[in-house]
């Protein structure tokens, strides 16, 4: 079956009870084969790709993948997820949940960050605060909305956290989060030295972190790369077996491939669409192809003309049933990408292709232009349709071909709309002075199938690129993560995106595997359950 290409590793959500991470140990993944052999060297740079952070490096402020790559490196949160994406305890000692609403944490003592003070209760708190408040506008609000006291209209304080002693602490929940210890993971958690609150823009250029490396060499070389070093004074279980990490900003994914063939780079973790043809067969057994909680899609804003309202659900379920996906997945991916049947991802545990509705992103041109007609009826069309992308992420073939579809039957003009990064389009969508579509998706924060649908499709929600809103898929996936039983969980999340099928408020289009590769050098390249290299790992081959 073409799922099982994806579903290969599923993750499941934890249940209320002792959440007992203290013991559990990270997994090394899948070892790739292939590359350096021989004497290695401790204090080599391993070099990696990636892109510009939109925003300073704070971490309740990066909701993309090239400031959480940096983030995910130089922080340590209570947990961290290892490449199957098991929870493992990183600052925790212990995340005990006597129901669904109140955990208690306790963290180990002697952790500190890179400018010598101690990891203690307070810097999760502080920090935690600081993301939840109004007036401070950051991305990743939205993840403390469960905590008592989260206001987002007003400065109000988390009352849900309370401090124990110095190195524990209470999160009492306004109401059921079965899936909240998972969670904790994620970069919006991650806790903050005294020093960041003296001046926040400041230390979001050169941030002092507690993870296993940290800012060093050049430091953040906007638009060019990041040098980071490895942490001696971290003492978790990230343990890292090489010199430092040095990520470069490519303006095309061309151009990192090149670097890789050329041994100028180490591990590549986005193939571009021109070698996905070839690069297994060029790179061998340093070629990675592998699922990976990775959803594509692209946003037609509720605000933008003609899209609200019934017209706009006529027109974005046009638009949907207009280009067949499948087959830009064979031409143009090369089985690397598999047609979407959710909006989540097979990896995920729960996941299920038999959600009533999703018989809209079945190709069907005739019944397209008849919505399209219908949708003419409320309101003439005018304009152009273009699907806005990033030039550096290699958008553009598949663009063309979902814009040319729209074009041919539905017999509007549509096209693709590129921005020369990901950090421009990004801030666009951001600010809402996006005119037109844009490319969207989402790399799972953490092995939930909630972080599929809250942080993208509830009202208010940080990622919520379109301004969705809906007080029944809300209701739904409210009454799903305030389940503790899972089977009844699962059917909260189905009934939700039954909601989601009617509305379109994102266009589903496929799941994606991660595509990459690594040089002759390194070696013991292991690429995580969300796509994402486990840099640490990786050692290189002495010179």
């Amino acid at each position: 079956m073409k799922r099982n290409k994806i579903a290969l590793a599923a993750v499941g959500l934890l249940a209320a009870g002792v959440i007992a991470l203290a013991g559990c140990s990270g997994g090394s993944g899948n070892n790739s084969g292939g590359g350096a052999t021989g004497k290695t060297d401790a204090a080599a740079i391993i070099t990696a790709n990636g892109s510009e952070p939109q925003n300073p490096l704070i971490p309740t402020n990066t909701n993309e993948v090239g400031g959480g790559k940096i983030l995910d490196s130089i922080f340590a949160g209570l947990v961290y997820y290892d490449a199957k994406g098991k929870p493992v305890n990183d600052m925790a000692e212990s995340i005990k949940t006597d129901d669904p609403q109140h955990l208690t944490v306790k963290i180990k003592q002697g952790q500190k960050f890179t400018d010598g003070t101690e990891v203690k209760a307070d810097n999760f708190i502080k920090a935690w605060n600081y993301g939840a408040l109004a007036s401070n506008k950051q991305l990743s609000s939205y993840f403390f909305e469960d905590i008592e006291g989260y206001n987002a209209d007003a400065d109000s304080p988390l009352t849900g956290l309370k401090k124990i002693d110095d190195y524990s602490f209470t999160i009492a929940l306004n109401k059921p989060a079965s899936d909240f210890a998972l969670r904790l993971g994620y970069s919006a958690f991650y806790p903050l030295p005294d020093s960041a609150f003296t001046d926040m823009k400041k230390f979001g250029e050169a941030p002092i972190g507690n993870g296993p490396y940290k800012i060093g060499g050049k430091g953040w070389q906007h638009n060019v790369s990041i040098d980071l070093v490895k942490n001696d004074d971290y003492q978790g279980s990230r343990k890292v077996q090489n010199g430092g990490l040095t990520i470069v900003f490519y303006a095309t994914q061309e151009a990192a491939y090149a670097d890789l063939q050329g041994n100028k780079l180490d591990v590549l973790d986005a193939m571009p669409s021109t070698a996905l043809p070839t690069f297994q067969k060029t790179l061998g057994d340093r070629a990675v192809n592998q699922p990976a909680a990775v959803f594509q899609s692209f946003t037609i804003g509720q605000f933008l003309p003609h899209f609200s309202g019934e017209e706009g659900k006529l027109r974005r379920e046009a638009i949907s049933m207009a280009f067949d996906r499948a087959q830009i997945t064979k031409k143009i991916f090369f089985g690397t990408r598999t047609a979407a049947e959710d909006f989540t991802s097979p990896v995920i545990s729960g996941w299920s292709s038999d959600i009533p509705g999703n018989e809209v992103l079945k190709y069907d041109p005739k019944k397209a232009k008849e919505l399209w007609a219908e949708a003419d009826k409320i309101s003439p069309w005018s304009g152009t349709f273009q699907i806005a992308y990033n030039s550096d992420g290699g958008h553009k073939e598949w663009v063309d071909a979902v814009t040319n579809a729209i074009k041919n039957n539905l017999g509007i003009d549509a096209s693709g709309a590129p921005y020369p990064t990901f950090a421009q389009i990004r801030t666009e969508v951001t600010n809402r002075t996006i005119k037109t579509a844009a490319r969207s998706g989402w790399q799972a924060d953490y092995p939930g199938m909630y972080n599929f649908l809250g942080p993208l499709y509830a009202t208010g929600a940080g990622s919520n690129d379109g301004d969705y809103t809906s007080a029944d898929f809300d209701k739904a996936i409210s009454d799903g993560i305030g389940n503790p039983d899972q089977k009844a969980q699962l059917e909260d999340f189905k009934k939700a995106q039954e909601i989601l099928f009617k509305d379109l408020p994102a266009i589903p289009l496929w799941y994606s595997n991660v595509t990459g590769g690594f040089g002759t050098s390194v070696q013991n390249v292991t690429f995580g359950w969300n796509s994402v290299p486990l840099y640490y790992q990786i050692t290189k081959a002495a010179k």
